[in-house]
């Protein structure tokens, strides 16, 4: 299979890749962590993330540091094509899109998952009912309400490593995960790493998920505006302003 094509956008870089192409990155990290090889990060872009990066260089490097970059915003995919860039709606990926085809995978594969964020029992909640639909997955889940500068945060990585991960999923938001994730790459086992934000919360019910065609017509975001309008508001209509240089720039390439 070809290899995924990175593009620039925006000031920061993603892969256009299929969800096939996606998931045979996610098998040669586990195959790779199993054979005793390093780390493997599968990072995501959306608008939120591009801000946090233009103005913090943690995370501009910890997208350097990214094996590979999902997109993760349909209104990316739009500014792309807009550009005149190959970006398609089958180019965006979020966890609710790979959700059962990831932990099918994991059952019948034996990869065990490690999951790290949401409020104490929220995560094994979530992946009670990951069970439910996918019997024999193999996985645990810690909260993510520890401090990560004492010793919580080394028994939170003790707690890992014991666990033998072949994936280990971030889940404690923007910037905090890939700060997280930077700062204890070192000390972490062999293993295949996901940020995925509040992914888990819409498998345990804390959250509403959105309906699956809203991302097909790239209107999720204006549903989940609707649910949450006070937290969202800000990130949908006045941050995205702040990459106005950034486009100028996208536009400047252009021509």
């Amino acid at each position: 299979m070809d290899a995924p094509q990175r593009l620039r956008l925006l000031g920061g870089e993603v892969d256009l890749m299929s969800q096939d192409q996606l998931f045979e990155i996610f098998e040669r990290a586990v195959s790779r962590a199993r054979s005793g090889g390093g780390a493997t990060i599968v990072a995501n872009h959306n608008l939120h993330s591009l801000k946090l990066s233009a103005h913090d260089r943690e995370m501009a490097r910890f997208y350097a540091r990214a094996e590979a970059i999902q997109i993760d915003s349909m209104p990316l995919v739009a500014w792309g094509r807009l550009l005149g860039r190959p970006t398609a709606p089958a180019h965006r990926h979020t966890y609710l899109d790979w959700r059962d085809r990831f932990w099918g995978s994991a059952a019948r594969r034996g990869w065990r998952v490690f999951h790290l964020g949401c409020a104490p029992g929220v995560g094994e909640a979530a992946l009670d009912a990951v069970r439910r639909r996918h019997p024999g997955v193999e996985a645990t889940s810690h909260h993510g309400f520890f401090d990560p500068d004492g010793e919580q945060n080394a028994a939170v990585v003790r707690a890992i490593t014991e666990a033998r991960p072949d994936i280990l999923m971030v889940g404690m938001g923007m910037p905090r995960q890939e700060r997280w994730i930077l700062d204890n790459l070192d000390a972490l086992p062999p293993c295949l790493i996901l940020p995925i934000g509040g992914a888990l919360a819409y498998e345990a019910g804390v959250v509403k998920t959105a309906p699956r065609w809203t991302g097909r017509l790239g209107v999720e975001w204006l549903w989940r505006f609707a649910t949450e309008p006070h937290r969202l508001f800000y990130r949908y209509f006045i941050e995205p302003w702040a990459l106005a240089p950034q486009a100028l720039a996208d536009l400047r390439r252009r021509t």
